[in-house]
């Protein structure tokens, strides 16, 4: 075929649906699963749809990805919300980000925190260093690094907390001296919100109802149970079986254990690229007063990192769900429903912008693209992910 695109998750899909719209017939998906939809999959649970691979929300400011979404969901089968997350620190709950909710906590606290970014590095104007750790008591001082940051980020990421880099961070609110006297004086925020201050979830269902659709659409042209191991990167063939004059990849880069054609510096940039596991747990109980739509937990001596409650945004529902990094989860709770995203963050480590440059450059030159969250090994939100493919797509055509 003319295009030949690997793994129907977002990407995929959003890359199948936009060549189908522009009249190009020559194309076929092949996924591993039994069903479309990557990590953004939802399955019922507990009688409403549970999210697969944790919380996916769609960002409520207007983009391309949402409105190409919404085409497939149109936009009256959305509730939106004004996000309401929460942070425990040291047995108190205050709102996120920490640095514009200090004021929630004890005077006495206010104050020791003040004092600690007063004297953080990018406050005093020395240089910004180029590793995250040290980052992050340069930006933020010392007790929001030791109360929150190095144990909230230790648990996402675990062994490969020493290795990221600090260019990612653009992602991240900014944050000023300025800003976080000013919401402790006057008991407000202040400062920029996190992404997803506003979202949209589905009214009744979960976040993967969308690519559920969109699979449908696409269901002559999807192949399920295909497990993708080898790429011959010259002849664009997958597993002796499959060829096309262009291949769009958006597995991650790791999974091809049969990577034929390519040099050893590939092989070895694909040795470089890093990734964390995470389970996600159900639990029935719901707090009627709880309004929160997710809770951050620093503590190291608490196993997950994240405590999502389904029934404040997919409304009708109960219970909520446990976002867990694999190498933390504990032996017991094996009765719960649960379920283990062998990918679920791309780790931005020191090595990884020149490594995942050296692969998409070479794979390009052979026709072979790289999209989405793991063909670009970026931590790309879905809407994003949708705009990427688009862009791919109105290139190659």
């Amino acid at each position: 075929m003319k295009f030949l695109i690997l793994g129907a998750g977002p990407a995929g899909l959003a890359m199948g649906m936009e060549l189908k719209n522009r009249g190009e017939d020559s194309f076929l998906i092949l996924e591993k699963e039994a069903e479309a939809g990557g990590l953004c999959r939802s399955e019922t649970v507990d009688g409403a749809q549970q999210d697969l691979g944790g919380g996916h929300f769609l960002d409520a400011r207007p983009s391309r990805g949402q409105s190409f979404l919404f085409r497939y969901m149109p936009k009256e089968e959305w509730n939106y919300f004004e996000r309401d997350s929460k942070i425990m620190v040291k047995g108190h709950l205050i709102g996120s980000p920490i640095e514009a909710h200090i004021w929630q906590l004890p005077t006495a606290e206010q104050v020791e925190y003040l004092k600690s970014i007063a004297r953080a590095g990018a406050n005093l104007d020395t240089p910004m260093p180029e590793n995250f750790v040290d980052w992050i008591y340069w930006k933020l001082g010392e007790r929001i690094a030791e109360d929150y940051m190095i144990p909230y980020n230790t648990k996402m990421f675990g062994k490969y907390l020493n290795d990221l880099g600090t260019y990612w961070l653009y992602k991240l609110p900014t944050v000023s001296f300025e800003d976080t006297l000013l919401s402790c004086l006057e008991r407000r925020m202040y400062g920029s919100q996190p992404a997803h201050t506003c979202f949209y979830y589905p009214k009744r269902y979960g976040f993967g109802e969308v690519f559920r659709r969109m699979a449908q659409e696409l269901s002559d042209k999807i192949e399920y149970g295909v497990d993708l191991k080898e790429l011959d990167c010259e002849n664009r063939s997958v597993n002796g079986q499959y060829q096309a004059d262009i291949v769009i990849n958006t597995i991650p880069w790791t999974e091809w254990t049969g990577l034929r054609n390519a040099p050893d510096e590939i092989h070895k940039a694909v040795g470089e690229l890093k990734y964390t596991s995470l389970q996600v747990r159900y639990f029935g109980w719901t707090n009627q007063d709880q309004k929160t739509h997710w809770t951050y937990f620093p503590d190291l001596e608490i196993e997950y990192h994240r405590e999502f409650y389904r029934s404040n945004f997919l409304l009708g529902s109960k219970g909520g769900y446990y976002e867990t990094n694999t190498d933390r989860i504990c032996s017991e709770h094996t009765d719960d429903w649960r379920y283990v995203n062998k990918y679920a963050y791309p780790c931005n480590t020191v090595k990884k912008p020149q490594a995942i440059k050296e692969i998409l450059s070479f794979m390009e030159s052979r026709r072979i693209f790289g999209i989405g969250r793991w063909g670009e090994w970026e931590h790309l939100n879905a809407d994003r992910v949708v705009e990427h493919a688009l862009d791919l797509a109105g290139r190659l055509l």
